[in-house]
């Protein structure tokens, strides 16, 4: 999901890293030092519009590695969540460093995530702008529910409770989303749509150049 929201919360904000809340925490996170920038998948590319598989092997060198090139690239591309088939790898990960309504941030991982079914009760819609990197440049309202908890398994496979509210309610669906083979502008109406890929087509140079750039500065 692209960012509109700075990571960086008010005076009193907490961070909470894979759940669990930190002291401290650097700028960006530490796996981002080790990655490289990888190409981000566009919308129409065919990887963008399947649902990913499950991943059965955990604690590997490869899935660290890509953990590794998804917190970089993220950063590269100023997003605050990356699902793994946005960099052309069809299975059900994704990265997040984004803040909540309460300007706490968040910043991790999950594997395999299922979000909770809310009660009715529980559901209260938020319309708010909402980007996507394999969509660059362009923001739509889009209505989600403000909270959002996602059950999965973190890179070893142990359990992991991933609970969000506001933006960072939206990021988790947004990017479970990508992993069942939707994009935020499937949910708009096909005016809105429309409209978001045209603005694309007129946006996207200019998104890219700025991703190089950033990647220049981050890789020096």
């Amino acid at each position: 999901m692209s960012e509109q929201h700075s990571h960086t919360g008010p005076t009193g904000a907490r961070i909470f890293v894979m759940g669990e809340p930190v002291d401290d925490y650097p700028e960006f996170a530490p796996e981002a030092a080790r990655g490289k920038t990888l190409r981000i998948t566009v919308v129409g590319e065919d990887v963008l519009h399947h649902p990913c598989s499950e991943i059965t092997e955990f604690g590997t060198a490869e899935l660290d590695t890509l953990l590794d090139d998804m917190f970089h690239t993220m950063y590269v591309a100023e997003g605050v969540g990356l699902a793994a088939n946005q960099v052309d790898v069809g299975i059900r990960l994704f990265v997040y460093d984004c803040t909540d309504e309460d300007g706490n941030r968040h910043v991790g991982h999950i594997l395999n995530p299922v979000l909770d079914e809310l009660p009715a009760a529980d559901r209260h819609l938020d319309e708010a702008g909402e980007g996507c990197l394999s969509v660059p440049g362009p923001h739509k309202d889009l209505a989600r529910p403000d909270h959002a908890i996602a059950r999965g398994v973190d890179k070893h496979g142990n359990p992991v409770v991933i609970e969000g509210t506001g933006y960072f309610a939206r990021c988790l669906q947004h990017e479970t989303d990508h992993l069942n083979g939707y994009l935020y502008i499937d949910r708009l109406s096909k005016r809105d749509r429309k409209d978001a890929l045209k603005k694309m087509e007129a946006m996207k140079a200019d998104v890219f150049a700025r991703r190089d750039e950033k990647a220049a500065q981050l890789a020096g």
